[in-house]
């Protein structure tokens, strides 16, 4: 189960680096706690990306182990969204909160655990191809549409 586990926490901390978390790491807790193994920590800087760091972390090990949290706090505030799943803790943190907290700081002797390389994949989707066409100037705006060029060079002088 111990290298499950880790396995996991790896698995959460690369959801979070897919949602651009920054300043994520592991921390192996085994030799020290007897609470959990693993802690993995990482950071965002809206409360809107904590939240989406927390959706992916949530949905990776619930697609790929069946797993869901035994405890889940902070939703509500979004400035430090922890989910526990017993044998790792993943603590989701505003830049702010976590300077404050320094959970590293804390847990200073315990090891860390090299975080998995995530490229992080970007979908070309329909409102790129929009704005390809917008950047392009081939948008079709239909026959009421008159457009008309502020660009001060055009003018005709009188």
């Amino acid at each position: 189960m111990e290298e499950n586990t880790l396995d996991m926490a790896k698995a959460a901390a690369a959801a979070a680096l897919s949602r651009k978390a920054h300043n994520t790491s592991i921390l192996d807790l085994r030799a020290m706690a007897g609470f959990t193994d693993f802690f993995v920590i990482c950071s965002g800087i809206s409360d809107i990306q904590v939240e989406g760091i927390s959706e992916a972390v949530l949905e990776k090990l619930k697609d790929n182990w069946d797993a869901r949290p035994w405890h889940r706090e902070g939703e509500r505030k979004s400035d430090w969204i922890l989910l526990d799943y017993v044998d790792f803790v993943v603590h989701i943190f505003l830049d702010e909160k976590r300077a404050y907290y320094n959970l590293e700081r804390l847990w200073h002797e315990a090891p860390t655990i090299e975080v998995p390389d995530v490229e992080v994949e970007v979908e070309y989707d329909e409102y790129d191809e929009d704005f390809d066409a917008f950047a392009d100037n081939d948008i079709d705006f239909g026959e009421d549409v008159n457009i008309v060029s502020t660009d001060s060079t055009s003018e005709s002088e009188g």
